[in-house]
């Protein structure tokens, strides 16, 4: 099995209810987003998928949260808030509906809102 990675960074504000009282302000992160893709089988060019098709799809997928305050995008709700666990869900989601190969598979995404603190969504098969 093989695994990729690619980093990428956004800046976004959101609130989060019934937490902490501190997080419940409206506050702001420049979030690290580490995305990982797994897959058996490399191409006839020896990789799994081109590193620059990656940063392509997640790119794209980062746009709409960028300089955003996330509570006001659509995707996130009360029943799924902008939290560090709903945006690496949301990320992982959105990259495997991306990818065209279905041998490729989004296999975790880590969302980090500080140096110190981080989510991933690890994704399973069922």
């Amino acid at each position: 099995m093989f695994e990729l990675k690619v980093v990428t960074h956004f800046a976004a504000a959101h609130q989060l209810k019934m937490v902490a009282e501190k997080c419940e302000n409206l506050h702001g992160h420049n979030w690290k987003v580490e995305v990982c893709v797994a897959g058996k089988k490399l191409n006839r060019a020896g990789v799994l998928l081109d590193f620059g098709e990656i940063k392509k799809h997640v790119a794209d997928i980062i746009k709409t949260l960028d300089h955003k305050f996330l509570n006001d995008i659509e995707l996130f709700h009360d029943d799924y808030p902008p939290s560090s666990e709903n945006i690496a869900r949301y990320v992982a989601r959105e990259l495997q509906a991306a990818i065209k190969d279905s041998t490729i598979k989004v296999s975790r995404v880590t969302a980090w809102e500080s140096e110190n603190a981080c989510a991933t969504y690890i994704v399973s098969d069922s």
